[in-house]
C-alpha cells in the first residue's frame, strides 16, 4: 500500500511538471497538422484572384458572354431600379464622381493623374447600357485607350463586379442614365 501511494505521488508530480512544460511550450512548439483547406488552389492577400474555371456559371447566372459584345439591359428603368441605383451610387460611386456625377467628388481632389469620369458628359451618355455595364463590371484600366478609341479618356475606375450583383450593376446603369437629365 505504501509503494502504491509513492507511485501515485511520483506520477502526480510528473503530471504537474509535464503540464507546466506544456503550458510554457504551447506557442513555441508548433505542430503543423495537415488540413485539407491548405491543399487546394487559392490566392494570398493582395493577390489577384484566380481566373474563373472554364465552363462555370456564377451563382446568379451569366452576366454576359465573353466575345459576344456588350450585353443588353434586361432591367427596366422603373422607380425601384432607379431608387436602388441611387442608393448604390451614393454609397459606392459618389465619393469619386460627386453628387451629380460630374467627376468632382471629395476623393477626386486627391486623384492627380486619373480624374473620375464626368458621367453626365456626351461621351459617357452616348455609350450603350451594355458598355456602361461592362465598365462597372471590369473597371477602366485603360493605358492604350481601347475602351473609347479616338477619345482622350482620363478616368480610371476599379472593377466593381465583386461589390455588386448583376442586378445591382444594371440598377446603376439605369441611374447613370438619369444623371444627364439632372445635370441639364
Amino acid at each position: 500500500m505504501r509503494l502504491f501511494k509513492q507511485l501515485v505521488g511520483v506520477f502526480a508530480v510528473l503530471g504537474v511538471l509535464v503540464g507546466a512544460l506544456a503550458i510554457f511550450a504551447f506557442d513555441v512548439v508548433k505542430i503543423d497538422w495537415v488540413v485539407f483547406m491548405e491543399i487546394q488552389p487559392s490566392f494570398g492577400t493582395q493577390e489577384q484572384p484566380r481566373a474563373v474555371p472554364a465552363r462555370s456559371i456564377p451563382v446568379e447566372g451569366a452576366a454576359y458572354i465573353p466575345g459576344a459584345g456588350a450585353p443588353v439591359n434586361p432591367v427596366a428603368a422603373d422607380e425601384v431600379s432607379l431608387s436602388r441605383g441611387s442608393q448604390l451610387f451614393a454609397t459606392h460611386c459618389q465619393m469619386c464622381h460627386g453628387d451629380e456625377g460630374l467627376g468632382n467628388g471629395p476623393v477626386s481632389a486627391f486623384l492627380v493623374k486619373k480624374k473620375p469620369a464626368d458621367l453626365t458628359s456626351d461621351l459617357v451618355q452616348s455609350k450603350s447600357d451594355g458598355s456602361i455595364f461592362m465598365v462597372i463590371t471590369n473597371g477602366v484600366y485603360n493605358p492604350n485607350n481601347t475602351l473609347f478609341p479616338g477619345v482622350e479618356f482620363s478616368g480610371q475606375c476599379p472593377p466593381l463586379n465583386e461589390n455588386f450583383t448583376v442586378r445591382e450593376r444594371w440598377d446603376l446603369v439605369n441611374y447613370v442614365r438619369t444623371l444627364k437629365a439632372a445635370g441639364q
